[in-house]
């Protein structure tokens, strides 16, 4: 089983960590990421575009001259869509763009973004997250050292994250703070480097592993013996 450094926030290895084959030894799926990509940025929307009908628009409803009689052609009310200044026909009405995403799939997705991240070579497991101060100096420097000097997304584990990283990271630009129950397969292609303290990573390859599919595992491991 292939392992992973731990380092601390000088880039020193201090430990190592196994990296699953059912998360780490599958094969980057694309398209499963588009799809994740698709179904998060969709559920983003807020679906607030809208025109207004015949119904809404402004306008009296008096029928503007008689039926027969003038010559012109007849007409029922100002408010028409062939008129200007009339009724929108057909246009986006406010709705919710949010549609359903099977688990199994957003799981594939997840274990294919952080294959990816490994295979790329921008993925760091840290010792842990919490610096000794909430400074953002002391983060920029520990990102600086590990080689992080673009955009990073920082994982930390627990169900509430520490004042001292919170504090110490909100103000960098392009550095973002989440925790291992709430990263999504986005986030890992949004940023370039992805950094887990040690339990964060350990938590996300627990869930991932009790989220593979018996089918495939069972294949896998038939290919393994063949």
């Amino acid at each position: 089983m292939a392992k992973i450094n731990v380092v601390n926030f000088n880039g020193e290895r201090v430990g190592e960590v196994e990296l699953a084959d059912e998360v780490f030894g599958v094969e980057v799926n694309e398209a499963l990421l588009w799809e994740a990509v698709k179904h998060y940025r969709a559920s983003l929307r807020q679906g607030t575009a809208a025109t207004k009908n015949k119904k809404l628009v402004s306008g009296a409803g008096k029928k503007l001259w008689k039926q027969k009689g003038t010559g012109r052609a007849r007409v029922g009310s100002i408010r028409s869509p062939i008129w200007r200044g009339g009724g929108t026909v057909h246009g986006p009405q406010p709705r919710s763009y949010d549609y359903q995403f099977p688990k199994k799939k957003l799981m594939g997705a997840l274990r294919s973004a952080l294959a990816s991240k490994l295979a790329d070579g921008k993925l760091t497991v840290v010792e842990s997250l919490a610096a000794a101060e909430p400074k953002t100096k002391l983060y920029r420097q520990a990102l600086d050292k590990l080689d992080a000097k673009k955009t990073a997304l920082l994982v930390e584990s627990g169900h509430k994250l520490t004042e001292n990283a919170f504090f110490g990271s909100r103000n960098l630009d392009g550095v973002e703070l989440v925790l291992s129950s709430e990263v999504h397969p986005y986030d890992l292609l949004r940023y370039e480097h992805a950094i887990f303290s040690k339990d964060a990573f350990e938590a996300i390859q627990e869930m991932l592993k009790k989220n593979v599919s018996k089918r495939k595992h069972g294949l896998a491991a038939e290919k393994e013996v063949a």
